[in-house]
């Protein structure tokens, strides 16, 4: 009976137990929160000063981004003339009144180079050999840095400056340069300063003394003129300032630039160019003077200036195949229309004589001033090499014939 009664017990606390803990879970309140609307980032509101101002932001890291890659950025020219002959150059070239040895250095030189060479006797205008004469005879092209040459010989002419003439430059004008550093190392903003010293008419007035503009040659089938504007180019192309420095809206040819070179190379006188077509024409040659130039007193204040180029310049490519003479000379480099053009115009001054060499080339990237000089460097070291300096003897006319003005010439 006891143990029936305990078990009762028992079942009853359990029941008691189990009954309690159902009444105290039925108190809980098992309502569940209300729920709240989460707003994600792309419902969030922006005033609208703060959207100003983060477009304002927006576009000032923009710019400046823009502006990083503008300094970076180098303009690239293009060219759309080849620097390289696709065909023999010389093909159709008048050769039977030239000096064989002349022309062979000159061809040698030139290569497979889109351009010509012109080789001039400096004490008779007579042209010892020309290669490519298609374009040597051609209208020409802008002088590029050769045209300080005659703006060098108008300033001392006039007076407006000297060999050592310190000329300031830059904005402040804390620089300063003479002429013979300027014509070493090609410096134009001396040269754009010293135009516009002299002024539009002088430097046309002595450009067109020195033969600009006109023919260089005398009676020779197929040249053409070049041109010299009447007039000053106008300010948005730079003005004579350009003129002076580029030769900005000039047109020269290689024989007209040969003409000026041999006229400072002999002293001022500057001859008629004659390119004899046969050996007769070789025996009976005689020089013609087309003027007397009143350069002779400032040739040496330039002088410098070509040697300097030469030396440690503009022309220094010349020296690494030659230099057992003296040379003096000037390089040019600038581009017009998709052509990049490379000139150099330079005389040997030798005890024989002082021949004349101008190399003009045409063309893309490969084609500039020190490129002209290196070609002229070739030259020279064929004519050293098969002694032509040394068995060369320079013509010396006692009563050269003074010819008629070039107007006359047709």
């Amino acid at each position: 009976m006891e143990n029936g009664s305990a078990l009762r017990r028992i079942v009853i606390v359990v029941f008691l137990t189990v009954f309690s803990l159902a009444a105290l879970a039925a108190t809980v309140n098992t309502r569940s929160l209300p729920k709240t609307k989460s707003k994600s980032p792309a419902q969030v509101s922006e005033s609208s000063k703060a959207r100003k101002r983060m477009s304002r932001l927006r576009r000032s890291r923009g710019s400046r981004r823009y502006a990083r890659s503008r300094r970076h950025r180098r303009y690239t020219e293009r060219f759309y003339t080849s620097s390289f002959a696709s065909e023999n150059i010389a093909e159709g070239d008048v050769t039977a009144g030239e000096d064989p040895v002349v022309r062979q250095a000159a061809l040698d030189a030139l290569g497979n180079m889109n351009g010509t060479v012109v080789a001039i006797e400096s004490t008779s205008g007579r042209i010892l050999a020309m290669v490519n004469q298609k374009l040597a005879l051609s209208s020409g092209a802008q002088p590029c840095s050769t045209i300080k040459l005659s703006v060098a010989l108008a300033a001392l002419s006039e007076n407006v400056i000297t060999k050592d003439t310190p000329i300031a430059l830059g904005r402040r004008g804390r620089f300063r340069m003479n002429l013979t550093t300027a014509l070493a190392h090609s410096n134009n903003a001396y040269f754009e300063a010293v135009g516009r010293r002299l002024g539009f008419e002088k430097v046309a007035y002595y450009a067109h003394q020195y033969g600009l503009g006109e023919l260089a040659g005398y009676n020779i089938p197929g040249e053409h003129l070049g041109l010299y504007p009447s007039e000053e180019i106008s300010a948005k192309l730079g003005g004579v300032g350009k003129m002076c420095s580029f030769g900005e809206g000039i047109s020269m040819t290689p024989l007209q630039l040969g003409a000026m070179v041999s006229a400072i190379a002999n002293g001022g006188t500057l001859y008629y160019l004659q390119h004899p077509t046969t050996p007769e024409e070789v025996v009976n040659f005689q020089p013609r003077i087309k003027r007397q130039l009143a350069i002779a007193p400032v040739i040496p204040e330039i002088s410098d200036g070509m040697a300097g180029a030469v030396q440690y310049g503009t022309a220094r490519s010349l020296r690494v195949n030659f230099n057992e003479e003296e040379i003096l000379g000037k390089t040019g480099t600038c581009s017009k229309d998709g052509t990049r053009f490379g000139w150099f115009a330079s005389y040997a001054n030798t005890q024989a004589g002082k021949i004349v060499l101008v190399v003009f080339l045409q063309g893309g990237r490969p084609t500039f001033g020190p490129k002209a000089a290196e070609i002229s460097g070739l030259a020279y070291r064929s004519l050293y090499d098969h002694n032509f300096f040394g068995a060369h003897a320079p013509l010396n006319a006692e009563q050269p014939v003074i010819a008629p003005s070039a107007s006359t010439l047709q």
